[in-house]
C-alpha cells in the first residue's frame, strides 16, 4: 500500500500546501506545522477526537502566523529598498551647503557663519546672541524691523571686543520682539556636508559636517 504524503492528505480536505524554504533548523515551517497536525489527527484520543472547531482554529493560527511572516518579509524588502535610496540622495549632499534646523555652527579659520531665522509675522526687531562652547556670550547683534519670511544674517567671526574668535563650534540663539513681547526663535545654520554616515541596527543617517557636528536628514530645510 502506497503511504499517502502529507500535502495529498490535506489536498483530499482541500487544502492546498506550498512548500518553504527553511534554513533555520530552530523555526518552524509550513512542512513541519503540517506534520504536527498529521502526528495529532493519527494519535488523538478516539473517545475524545478533535471537534472541527478546533482544528479549523489551528489551521486560522497557521494561516495568520504565515500572513504575518510574508508581510515582514515584504516590509524588510521595502525598508532596504528606502534605506538604498535614502542613501543615495544623501550621497548627492557630500560636498553642498544646506540650511538645517540647528542652533550650532562651525567658524572656519577664515569667514564667518551665515544662518537665517524664519518668522510668520513681522517683528519690531531681531535679536541674535552668538555664544562659544562654554556658554559664554561673545557677540550680540539686533537685526532690526523684519518682514515675515526668512530673516538672514551673517556673523564675521569677530567678538564684541571686535577680536578674531577662534575656529570651532559656536551656538547661536535668537530673540523675536513683537511690541512687548519677546519670544526665542528656531534658528538655520548654513552647514557644509562633509561625509554621509550610514544608519546601523535602526538609526537613520547622518549628514557629517565640517567641525564634528552631524545632522539628520529631517533637519535639512534647504540644499544651497
Amino acid at each position: 500500500m502506497n503511504e499517502i504524503s502529507i500535502a495529498d492528505q490535506f489536498a483530499d480536505l482541500g487544502l492546498a500546501t506550498r512548500p518553504v524554504e527553511n534554513d533555520n533548523a530552530d523555526d518552524l515551517g509550513q512542512e513541519d506545522f503540517l506534520t504536527l497536525m498529521i502526528a495529532q489527527f493519527r494519535n488523538q484520543d478516539p473517545f475524545e477526537p478533535m471537534d472541527n472547531g478546533e482544528f479549523l482554529g489551528q489551521l486560522a493560527q497557521f494561516g495568520t502566523v504565515d500572513g504575518i511572516d510574508q508581510l515582514n518579509t515584504a516590509f524588510g524588502d521595502l525598508s532596504t529598498s528606502l534605506h538604498s535610496d535614502q542613501a543615495l540622495r544623501a550621497s548627492t549632499l557630500v560636498g553642498h551647503s544646506v540650511l538645517a534646523d540647528t542652533d550650532r555652527g562651525y567658524l572656519p579659520e577664515k569667514g564667518g557663519i551665515e544662518g537665517a531665522i524664519e518668522l510668520d509675522s513681522s517683528a519690531t526687531n531681531v535679536v541674535i546672541d552668538v555664544s562659544d562652547a562654554s556658554g559664554q556670550l561673545i557677540r550680540r547683534f539686533d537685526l532690526g524691523q523684519q518682514p515675515p519670511g526668512l530673516v538672514s544674517f551673517t556673523w564675521n567671526g569677530l567678538t564684541e571686543s571686535r577680536d578674531r574668535a577662534d575656529a570651532g563650534n559656536y551656538s547661536f540663539s535668537a530673540r523675536v520682539q513683537r511690541g512687548g513681547s519677546v519670544e526665542s526663535a528656531q534658528t538655520l545654520i548654513r552647514s557644509e556636508i562633509e561625509s554621509v554616515g550610514l544608519g546601523r541596527f535602526g538609526q537613520g543617517m547622518t549628514l557629517n559636517l565640517a567641525g564634528g557636528d552631524a545632522l539628520s536628514m529631517n533637519q535639512v530645510r534647504r540644499i544651497l
